[in-house]
């Protein structure tokens, strides 16, 4: 459980600092965005998500079945 909920602190932290360096606007001036931020952003939270799912199974919140 600690495990989980230090990976989902840290994954949630690079989705909103991803988040923050692509909405930054491009500077032409500088050299060429090294890092895709914006897909690091949408995988990070997508991970975040998952690991949200997982304390939850942890904790014993029912599951649907469909």
């Amino acid at each position: 459980m600690r495990l989980t909920l230090i990976l989902t602190a840290a994954f949630l932290a690079l989705t909103l600092f991803a988040g923050w360096r692509g909405a930054r606007p491009w500077d032409p001036s500088q050299k060429v965005r090294m890092a895709p931020w914006r897909f690091i952003m949408v995988m990070s939270g997508a991970v975040t998500v998952l690991l949200l799912i997982h304390i939850g199974a942890l904790l014993g919140v029912p599951q649907r079945s469909v």
